[in-house]
């Protein structure tokens, strides 16, 4: 049975998700706003298996929940409930730690594949996780082993399974977003990735909006795999088109 936290103000909706995901076999807790969602996950300790988290919450919203969730190395699931779908608003929840989203209104169940979808793949990641993992490899490689779920690079090792990104002894846990990107990236290895084909593939937005939310997430990744992030080798951008990502740079 997975335990799901929503995170909603209005009593009516908030009931009537509990009701209805507990009738779908989760057991569910609810709580009214943003910081008493983060007390019980971050000083309570509360173990969740997802999060259906409101955008627009009296006091901290939703982004900020998720945000301060991620800067604490919180990494339960997030389904965020956005009151508009606009590529903008929907790309600052993902930037903000968001797994998935749903814009209100929602059919009910819609929300309820969006979120076992979300629970489904969490599950699947960690069961591919507990393969033996091979030995680092020195030169860029993928599917290593029969291992689909990892990529080395340049010293560094992505591990899909885990959502983790290791490097020179230090292990950067990564959202179910973050991974996704890197993943459509890295399947496209020298290959520019246009932002329609981002934006479509792996958030799944079917509209082409040039938005500095995809750049804040960029950045973000590029702390986590450059040497230098003001001089990146491995996530290039093309002016104009998109981003590259360049395993082996000369």
């Amino acid at each position: 049975m997975s335990r799901v936290l929503v995170v909603e103000d209005e009593a009516h909706l908030a009931q009537g998700l509990r009701f209805n995901l507990e009738a779908e076999g989760h057991a569910v807790e609810v709580s009214g706003d943003g910081e008493s969602a983060l007390s019980r996950l971050l000083e309570k300790h509360e173990t969740f298996d997802a999060l259906v988290l409101d955008v627009m919450l009296p006091g901290k919203s939703g982004f900020n929940v998720a945000s301060e969730l991620r800067e604490r190395k919180n990494y339960v699931p997030i389904l965020m409930l956005t009151a508009r779908g606009r590529a903008e608003d929907v790309l600052q929840g993902f930037a903000s730690g968001a797994d998935d989203y749903l814009p209100k209104p929602f059919e009910l169940p819609i929300l309820i594949a969006r979120l076992e979808g979300l629970l489904r793949r969490t599950s699947w990641m960690k069961e591919a996780a507990k393969r033996e993992i091979p030995p680092t490899a020195d030169h860029a490689s993928f599917e290593a082993q029969g291992r689909p779920d990892l990529f080395t690079f340049s010293g560094k090792t992505i591990d899909f399974g885990e959502l983790e990104l290791r490097t020179f002894g230090n292990t950067i846990h990564l959202t179910v977003m973050e991974a996704e990107f890197l993943r459509h990236l890295i399947r496209n290895n020298q290959k520019v990735v246009s932002r329609k084909s981002i934006l479509e593939e792996v958030w799944g937005l079917h509209e082409d909006t040039d938005t500095r939310a995809i750049d804040n997430f960029v950045v973000r990744l590029r702390r986590y795999i450059e040497d230098d992030p003001s001089q990146p080798r491995h996530l290039q951008t093309v002016r104009g088109v998109g981003y590259r990502f360049v395993a082996d740079p000369e």
